[in-house]
């Protein structure tokens, strides 16, 4: 079996770890995008990294963070890393679409907040029983926080994305 076909299992504890370390603040390592339109897909990223330890260096359309001006478009913008996660057969990090009743630590959800378009990328740091949009905690930049129950958003659409291991390249 070729090495880019073998599953790895994701570290969930790492990935959640990490957000909890850096919810409120900011690893030095990696460029804040606040400014120039939100640092939540960044820092969602950094958790799957963490997570992983494996990136996907296929200019453009992989997942690599090098520096601001060398990084791939998945590692920073909603839409691009869903469609990264969703259809990755490649090295790095893969994941699929899933209800609230398979999420786990460590996945992801992107939400419809004001716009019509997916414009946010929290990461899932705890979930309670019975699971509810209460009972799902998040941690994110771009408002920063961590154990932030999901029902706190103005959410006008959202998606979970169960990241279901990765592959080495």
């Amino acid at each position: 079996m070729a090495e880019t076909k073998r599953i790895y299992p994701y570290n969930r504890e790492a990935a959640v770890a990490y957000a909890h370390k850096w919810a409120r603040m900011r690893n030095p390592k990696y460029y804040d995008f606040e400014a120039i339109g939100g640092d939540c897909t960044n820092f969602a990223s950094q958790c799957i990294y963490a997570g992983t330890g494996i990136m996907n260096h296929v200019k453009d359309i992989g997942w690599y963070y090098y520096d601001i001006n060398n990084r791939a478009p998945a590692w920073t913008s909603v839409q691009f890393l869903f469609e990264f996660l969703t259809a990755n057969k490649g090295a790095g990090p893969f994941g699929s679409v899933c209800g609230i009743d398979q999420i786990q630590p460590g996945d992801i959800v992107q939400l419809i907040l004001d716009k019509k378009i997916y414009q946010h990328t929290p990461v899932i740091v705890s979930l309670k029983k019975p699971l509810t949009l209460a009972s799902v905690l998040v941690a994110a930049h771009s408002i920063d926080s961590d154990m932030r129950p999901l029902s706190t958003y103005d959410i006008h659409g959202i998606r979970f994305i169960h990241i279901e291991g990765y592959r080495r390249g």
